[in-house]
């Protein structure tokens, strides 16, 4: 990498307004400070470099965040605030890094494909520190050009340096109004503007709101939604029942809160769930509330005649199959969970672990489009958690956003009518499948539903849609769910990811 990151040649010498650099420092409040170069932080603290470290991951490996950061905090041994400053610093950069990118282009007067990658991954980590969270402007500015100068190189910290000082000379509010304005200057293109203030890719933000309408919420919810995706989920646990209660996990965890809707769900307002011994031994795991409902919700559903056998179809990595398995083990049924990738199923294997002696029956690996063909009328409950964009989880899965595209959608659609059509041989007439996705999107929700219905009458099935509100409210009273029989939560209106629920029986 060259000294000045690919920059003009008076780049390493001037900032944005032409003054040479190292005279002052900008200290957040419009003040300068005098101090030099040399006394400036020459090196990045942990947490910083931690969240530099898994920026770099995601772009170079196309690695996940969520897996990157906890065992590479556990390595470095930082916890505590430290912990959870690396945390909000690594998501919320990935979050709003569509945000970031329109500011730092407008301070650093060059496209940011023009920045070299690991400089850019820097000015994001100090733009959220300014922007996105409680550090004051010098600290800020200051420990990122350190990080940057132990990371990239003294020339590019000298542009790192005169970009965040530009980007400090303003609040929030006025970025916003100006990143806006400029995608938008003609006033005529809102799906443009909200995808830049709000950092979301343009056909997200339009298949989001055709979601909203689609399942029955106003349209102009679209700005809600897209910030609560913004916003840092907490951290919710899931009591298993027959091995804890969530009573018992909030009585022992003081910084701890009953969910607002799951009857299993507990809120960890702070701490490492890792940490936890009731996780460690696998009576509590962590998953969110929504994907808690969505499996309470087919255990909740009356069956005639017997129901002693459950198949989770996609099991992978095993939260659901978890909580299925344990209310399984309760009603003295068994559950098979089948994953077809074989790292998944010992994913789902550990998971399982904590359950009772004959809760499971086999976890197994397979191509779950199969199973109705080699297993027809088997079973009396299947869960089909498909394969999805995972556009309903961004909030949790931060570079997500930024990795999907359209044309995803046709793989993953043909995939999803496959699982849900062999998930309909699967169960047995009288018996109930779940259909759930981590996603609002039509192509992933309704049209597949309605594609495999149709597909099963021509195959002889008889399938009738029930009425997903009826369990999700005796699960959680007093719930908003729009007048539809399928089930859509969403972050800015129930607190949990966007996860779809339809439920089905077969009649015939």
């Amino acid at each position: 990498m060259s000294g000045d990151s690919g920059r003009g040649p008076d780049s390493s010498r001037r900032d944005a307004r032409g003054r040479q650099r190292g005279a002052a420092r900008v200290d957040g409040r419009g003040g300068r400070t005098a101090s030099a170069p040399s006394q400036r932080r020459r090196e990045a603290d942990a947490a910083r470099t931690a969240a530099f470290d898994v920026l770099r991951a995601v772009r170079e490996t196309d690695s996940y965040a969520n897996l990157v950061l906890p065992p590479l905090l556990r390595e470095r041994r930082i916890n505590g605030r430290d912990a959870g400053f690396a945390t909000e610093l690594a998501y919320g950069a990935l979050r709003l890094q569509g945000r970031y990118d329109a500011i730092i282009e407008q301070c650093a007067a060059r496209p940011v494909t023009a920045i070299d990658a690991p400089v850019l991954d820097v000015l994001r980590l100090g733009a959220h520190q300014l922007l996105g969270m409680r550090v004051p402007a010098h600290a800020a500015v200051s420990e990122t050009v350190g990080l940057a100068r132990q990371q990239v190189g003294a020339g590019a910290a000298q542009f790192v340096n005169a970009v965040l000082r530009a980007v400090s000379k303003e609040p929030l509010e006025v970025w916003l109004e100006r990143i806006g304005d400029a995608a938008d200057p003609a006033g005529d293109a809102p799906f443009e503007r909200l995808a830049v203030v709000e950092s979301h890719p343009v056909w997200v933000v339009r298949a989001l709101r055709e979601a909203l309408v689609a399942h029955g919420r106003p349209a102009d919810e679209i700005d809600a939604l897209l910030r609560a995706d913004n916003d840092a989920p907490r951290v919710t646990l899931v009591a298993r029942p027959g091995l804890a209660t969530a009573d018992e996990v909030v009585a022992d965890l003081p910084e701890s809160r009953a969910g607002r809707w799951a009857p299993t769900a507990v809120v960890l307002d702070s701490g490492d769930p890792a940490s936890l011994a009731a996780v460690r031994r696998g009576a509590v795991g962590v998953q969110d509330e929504g994907s808690q409902l969505t499996a309470l919700a087919l255990a909740e559903v009356p069956v005639e005649g017997r129901d002693e056998r459950w198949l989770d179809l996609c099991a992978g990595p095993g939260g659901k199959a978890a909580l299925l398995g344990a209310l399984a083990g309760v009603r003295g049924a068994r559950l098979v969970a089948n994953e077809v990738q074989p790292h998944r199923a010992r994913l789902v294997e550990r998971a399982l672990a904590a359950l009772p002696d004959g809760a499971v029956e086999e976890v197994r690996v397979g191509d779950g489009r199969v199973v109705g063909e080699q297993e027809p009328a088997a079973y009396d409950r299947v869960l089909v958690d498909a394969p999805c964009t995972g556009l309903g989880a961004l909030r949790r899965r931060p570079e997500a956003r930024w990795r999907r595209s359209p044309a995803d959608l046709q793989g993953l659609g043909e995939l999803q009518r496959a699982l849900l059509g062999s998930a309909l041989q699967a169960v047995r007439v009288g018996g109930v499948v779940a259909y759930v996705t981590c996603s609002p999107h039509l192509v992933e929700t309704q049209l597949v539903v309605k594609d495999a219905v149709r597909a099963a009458g021509r195959h002889g099935l008889e399938v009738e849609v029930l009425d997903a509100r009826e369990p999700v409210r005796r699960l959680a009273p007093g719930i908003d769910l729009a007048d539809r029989v399928d089930v859509q939560l969403w972050p800015h209106v129930h607190g949990t990811d966007a996860m779809h629920l339809t439920l089905l029986r077969r009649v015939g």
